[in-house]
């Protein structure tokens, strides 16, 4: 490979945990960026394969402190992302593959106030990367995922299922007809892989959504599935919603929470990857959710 020592920051995360051992496995030195950091993991040779490194990349001036590397998947929230960058520029750094989100498109139209600056944030940040990577000649992509699952990490489907799972029910506004595309980690993590050290991709940006469409409903009957549960549904009117949102969003967990993402049910998040399909061989599974047991939702 090109790229032999590769830093990950956001490593924690669902991508992140897939990811590793996928670099790993084509013989990358991978430095692992995390707020807690971690517990570095030895190669076939007994070198270090992977190295965990405390970072806090809100921090002021915290890209100083990272080793040289030849390039940087930025699986964290890609605001942090453009203070980051002339620092590991300087570091040796001349590929990046930076994570956004098809939020970008799917709350353009929300009336919720925090979810416009959501939207005016990744736009912002989006532009950020693309001209500072240009400045300081970083060959850069952008990946748009939409609908992450597969670690049980998520707040889509493993909140579903823990709803599911807690009231044997599951609400739903309308005919809950949108379309949706849920992507497996996994899937985004080998996205990463492919598209390394594939010329094609550089200076391009990819939605990347799911192998199958499926309506919102149809998505929520599969989680009831893998759970080993018969769908079952109560039709809540959107006063209703709009009342049991405002409460849930009391808790710090779920403080996101609004009614727009109920309106969302009835509407199309379905997002075309036929260019990543023909740049790089992205090949992403059907929706396939899995729990192991109870702990995992």
């Amino acid at each position: 490979m090109r790229f032999r020592r590769v830093m990950v920051a956001g490593a924690t995360s669902q991508v992140g945990r897939f990811l590793l051992p996928q670099l790993v496995a084509g013989g990358t030195e991978v430095y692992a960026l995390s707020r807690h950091g971690g517990r570095d993991k030895r190669g076939e040779a007994g070198q270090p394969a992977v190295r965990w490194l405390c970072a806090d990349l809100a921090q002021s001036g915290i890209a100083e402190t990272f080793p040289a590397a030849d390039a940087l998947v930025h699986i964290a929230s890609i605001r942090f992302l453009p203070a980051l960058l002339p620092a590991v520029a300087a570091k040796g750094v001349r590929r990046v593959i930076a994570f956004s989100s098809t939020g970008r498109f799917g709350k353009a139209r929300s009336a919720d106030p925090k979810e416009v600056e959501f939207v005016a944030r990744l736009v912002q940040a989006e532009d950020a990367v693309e001209s500072l990577c240009n400045r300081h000649g970083i060959d850069w992509t952008i990946f748009r995922p939409t609908l992450i699952y597969g670690a049980g990490m998520d707040a889509n489907v493993t909140t579903i299922a823990k709803l599911i799972r807690r009231f044997g029910v599951f609400p739903l506004l309308g005919e809950a007809k949108g379309g949706r595309q849920p992507v497996h980690a996994e899937d985004l993590a080998e996205a990463c892989v492919l598209a390394l050290e594939t010329p094609d991709t550089f200076g391009k940006v990819y939605n990347l959504s799911g192998g199958e469409i499926l309506t919102y409903r149809q998505m929520v009957e599969r989680i009831f599935a893998a759970l080993g549960e018969r769908p079952r549904f109560v039709r809540v009117p959107i006063v209703a919603f709009r009342l049991a949102m405002a409460l849930v969003s009391l808790v710090p967990k779920y403080r996101d929470f609004n009614v727009e993402m109920a309106r969302r049910m009835n509407e199309d998040l379905v997002f075309d990857h036929s260019e990543a399909a023909r740049d790089f061989g992205y090949a992403p599974r059907s929706f396939q959710p899995w729990f192991a047991a109870e702990g995992d939702c």
